[in-house]
């Protein structure tokens, strides 16, 4: 027997659902973002929750604009089957207008996200409970007790290995999940 199709009014609901989105923000956009971009996609993806989400990655500079994720965490991800797609950009105000939750990876991030979101609150309208949208990565750890996702930058190619994919793994990315699903 099948069950009775879902009233018209029902569909329009389910229809205007807006996706939940996520935005992943570190130093330069070429390093930890599009690291905890690239899981948190392939968790959702596998999930096969696509349409649900929107995620993205910026940096709280500008420098390394339209470049491609560093070639070692792009060689990290692939290490453990996630794809590191994510293009550089810098955070913008609209950020703060189209996102439900920007997760900064280190304190002196958040502190920029805000300072930034202060700034701009002047020039243009924008969201006055932006500031509770900005949630560290850290504290969606449960499995350690680091407060920062630490930078490789500067570091060898273990520090993308291992640090990253350590902090920046599908458990914490699915903590982040299950957050962002009570809040939708």
């Amino acid at each position: 027997m099948d069950s009775p199709a879902p009233s018209s009014a029902s569909a329009a609901v389910a229809a205007e659902k807006k996706p939940f989105s996520v935005l992943f923000v570190c130093l330069g956009n070429i390093c930890r973002s599009p690291a905890a971009e690239g899981v948190f996609r392939n968790l959702v993806k596998k999930r096969g929750l696509d349409s649900e989400f929107v995620i993205d990655s910026a940096g709280t500079i500008g420098y390394h604009e339209g470049n491609k994720a560093d070639p070692r965490m792009r060689s990290a991800g692939r290490n453990r089957g996630v794809e590191i797609t994510s293009i550089s950009r810098p955070i913008r105000p609209s950020d703060f207008r189209e996102f439900d939750l920007i997760i900064p990876m280190d304190l002196q991030n958040r502190d920029d996200i805000i300072a930034a979101y202060e700034r701009w609150s002047f020039k243009e309208p924008l969201p006055k409970d932006a500031q509770k949208k900005v949630k560290l990565m850290c504290s969606y750890c449960k499995k350690h007790k680091e407060t920062e996702v630490p930078d490789p930058y500067y570091g060898g190619q273990q520090g993308f290995e291992k640090d990253l994919f350590c902090l920046i793994n599908e458990r914490q990315a699915f903590k982040v999940y299950q957050v962002a699903s009570k809040l939708a």
